[in-house]
């Protein structure tokens, strides 16, 4: 997906800060789908970001902190320029992801976990609200148009498999980027050595072992107490730029 060119259609309309903000945390949905990394705030971010892009066109000034619930639905009973496509459906469906985000966004209990369903919810309806904005608000010819809203809308591929007493990097990496990708999946959570050797099984604990360390040399990872390691945030974009090279492979 070409992001600094959606970001280009959309500032067309909007200012370059709120095309960006979109971008930013659409991208990181599409990361966090692809890694089943749950309990993030990207969601909630990117509907408080759209209601600033609707608050914008509808009257060319926009709230630093917007009251988002209060403003969309206020928004469906109002008579505004807004294309009906925004004014309505946009709307609801950022409701909807709000609420999903804000009332579920919890580590649930039981054999079913209902946050890996409500992530590509929330990512599906990102793609339709970007799409949607896209098509109204960039004023591009249809053509060019079409052309990004199918970028937008380019299903993401899994690059973990969660196999309940590990998990799987399903991406043919080098061993110090494999890591760095399944440290992700666990991310804000911290990793132990035990599940990151089980989940790096074909590779040996040699080699996990010395691939732990060149990482914390790097200052990419840290050791904890009791076994534990965590990634800084040197490591986080580290790991988010790999995870970009793996999906922008498959487009």
């Amino acid at each position: 997906m070409d992001s600094e060119r959606l970001v280009e259609a959309l500032q067309r309309r909007i200012p370059e800060r709120l095309a960006r903000d979109l971008m930013d945390n659409f991208t990181t949905m599409a990361q966090d789908v692809a890694t089943g990394t749950l309990g993030r705030s990207a969601p909630g971010k990117f509907v408080e970001t759209l209601v600033q892009v609707l608050q914008y066109l509808e009257s060319g000034t926009f709230e630093s902190q917007p009251k988002v619930d209060k403003y969309l639905q206020g928004l469906e009973s109002r008579s505004t320029p807004l294309d009906e496509g925004l004014r309505l459906c946009a709307a609801r469906i950022g409701r909807a992801m709000y609420t999903l985000r804000n009332k579920r966004g919890i580590v649930h209990k039981g054999a079913v976990d209902p946050n890996r369903y409500d992530l590509r919810f929330l990512y599906a309806a990102a793609q339709w609200i970007l799409s949607e904005l896209v098509r109204v608000a960039s004023g591009l010819p249809l053509e060019e148009a079409h052309g990004l809203v199918e970028q937008v809308n380019i299903p993401v591929r899994d690059l973990i498999q969660d196999m309940a007493t590990h998990r799987i990097v399903l991406e043919d990496l080098p061993a110090d980027k494999e890591v760095l990708v399944l440290m992700h999946s666990w991310y804000p959570n911290v990793a132990r050595t035990g599940n990151i050797l089980a989940s790096l099984s074909r590779r040996g604990p040699r080699t996990v072992s010395r691939v732990l360390k060149r990482l914390w040399e790097r200052k990419l990872i840290e050791r904890l107490a009791r076994g534990e390691w965590a990634l800084t945030q040197k490591g986080f974009s580290a790991a988010a730029s790999v995870i970009r090279g793996c999906l922008s492979r498959e487009e």
